[in-house]
């Protein structure tokens, strides 16, 4: 069963979980978005103009017989390298586990799937196949037919094209591109994790007094991890105890207290510890459904 997103004011989004765990989010503001894009643009150009440079001091143009041949060679090979980046250099990053690209990173933005669960491939896949249609199509018209001549109408036809797209996040409230509407995906921002470590190392004090088992904490996995962290971040009273007594019944553990922290700081550290132990192995369990 999925999170429920709820619409709070602002950019705040709220996620309630199968568990009754009230997680918040904040959507990537319309300017954030707009220089992560950028950045990743001057990437991306800045990709195309070494491999341009390397091109030349190599005289592909001349190996190719020179003259005009040549220079249509080169700029062959460079729009196949331009057509390349743009639309493998989103898909890969944001595919990758952090969700994000080198601009996205930059601006504390990641994507994620407005469902509440794993981000899919497939969704990263279409929301990128549409940046082709909003952006890249319009300006590659343009930038290839340059030489040519192109009217005027179509000039203007190509800007208000990439315009409805480029100003379509600023006219709906989870400032969502056409992209993002096909994928289910939006972009949120990253949150903070400077204390995870601390968490961990807080919950290991606590860890003496919990003898959990190895069946016990591998009722959870990395998913359950962040949600048991941003409980334990939060410290509200009426979560934590709702938490904690679902995972005491789940690994069929009899409580003896009613230290809600306590129980829930020390089940985040042997959890931790466990999944490290795991992924160092080459395992890694996304959820309690993952076996």
């Amino acid at each position: 069963m999925a999170a429920e997103p709820v619409a709070r004011s602002g950019t705040e989004r709220t996620f309630v979980t199968p568990e009754g765990v009230d997680l918040r989010l904040n959507i990537g503001e319309a300017g954030q978005r707009a220089a992560a894009f950028l950045l990743d643009a001057a990437i991306i150009i800045g990709v195309l103009i070494a491999f341009t440079i390397i091109a030349l001091l190599m005289g592909i143009g001349a190996a190719a017989g020179g003259g005009r041949q040549g220079a249509e060679i080169v700029a062959v090979i460079w729009l196949l390298v331009f057509f390349v980046l743009r639309n493998f250099y989103f898909t890969g990053f944001e595919l990758s586990a952090a969700a994000a690209t080198p601009g996205k990173r930059v601006m504390g933005l990641r994507v994620a799937s407005r469902d509440g669960g794993r981000l899919k491939a497939e969704s990263v896949f279409a929301r990128n196949a549409l940046r082709e249609l909003e952006v890249f199509l319009p300006l590659s018209l343009l930038i290839s037919r340059a030489g040519q001549g192109v009217d005027a109408w179509m000039y203007l036809l190509a800007l208000v094209w990439a315009g409805i797209f480029v100003f379509f996040p600023l006219f709906n409230k989870d400032r969502l591109r056409a992209g993002d509407l096909v994928g289910g995906t939006w972009v949120v921002r990253t949150p903070k994790r400077k204390l995870t470590r601390d968490m961990a190392d807080d919950g290991s004090e606590r860890l003496a007094a919990y003898d959990f088992t190895s069946a016990q904490i591998d009722a959870y996995g990395a998913k359950e991890l962040h949600v048991l962290e941003t409980v334990l971040r939060q410290r509200d009273r009426n979560t934590m105890k709702a938490v904690a007594e679902r995972i005491a019944d789940k690994i069929d553990w009899s409580r003896t207290d009613d230290r809600d922290y306590d129980f829930l700081s020390a089940y985040y550290a042997a959890l931790r510890g466990r999944l490290e132990q795991r992924l160092l192995m080459g395992v890694r369990r996304r959820d309690k459904h993952d076996i």
